[in-house]
């Protein structure tokens, strides 16, 4: 791939207090993966011409720390589900931009851009099925030892829990040692995460975008 062009964001301690360092740009490849390694990502609606984050602090799930609740470890057990990595990556990520009351950031830009991303080795899925149905998953970027998780769903009860546990089962496996959620929330919150200062963020992720843990979409 060719060499990033100039970048469309502040340094990150420039951010407003949302954490808004940019405006505009494109979201061709090199620039999705500069901004990854510079601890920012791009959020917008269907409205909005495209913004650039990173906010203070930031939210990740140390992969060493993940708590699992006694009963979602006996649903994963039970073999209610299946697990499948990168079998639906466009559908995993326009299912997570569906029936959102706030309007959604899976826009159609937005989907060609990171399915992109998906063929070039660097945006990967992972689904969970109940049957035949794809019943939940979630979607990220993986950059050297950084896995930025960019969101996930589901249409049967328990199965966005079960692609997160699985998601961070795998990331340890692999190697990883950063996983990026952007914000914490009360649900990542149940299984560990945490908030970080955007500077240790930015550090952390300096380091772990140098990695080479063993290829996610590898089974």
């Amino acid at each position: 791939m060719t060499p990033p062009g100039p970048p469309y964001w502040l340094p990150p301690a420039f951010a407003d207090e949302s954490g808004l360092v940019g405006v505009g740009g494109d979201l061709e490849p090199d620039t999705l993966l500069a901004a990854y390694r510079a601890g920012v990502f791009p959020w917008f609606g269907e409205e909005d011409p495209i913004l650039w984050f990173s906010p203070d602090p930031r939210g990740v799930i140390p992969l060493d720390h993940v708590r699992v609740p006694g009963r979602l470890a006996r649903t994963m057990r039970s073999g209610r589900f299946t697990v499948t990595v990168d079998r639906r990556f466009r559908d995993v990520m326009a299912a997570c931009g569906e029936n959102r009351d706030d309007g959604t950031w899976v826009t159609a830009e937005m989907l060609d851009a990171y399915e992109h991303l998906h063929r070039l080795g660097f945006a990967h899925s992972l689904e969970v099925w109940r049957g035949d149905e794809l019943a939940g998953g979630v979607y990220g970027v993986a950059l050297g030892g950084l896995f930025a998780a960019e969101s996930m769903f589901h249409r049967v009860t328990d199965a966005s829990k079960v692609a997160l546990v699985s998601l961070t089962d795998r990331l340890r496996a692999k190697g990883f040692t950063l996983m990026d959620i952007q914000m914490v929330t009360p649900h990542t919150a149940t299984f560990g995460a945490v908030e970080i200062p955007r500077a240790e963020y930015l550090s952390r992720v300096s380091e772990a975008v140098e990695l080479r843990p063993e290829a996610f979409g590898i089974s």
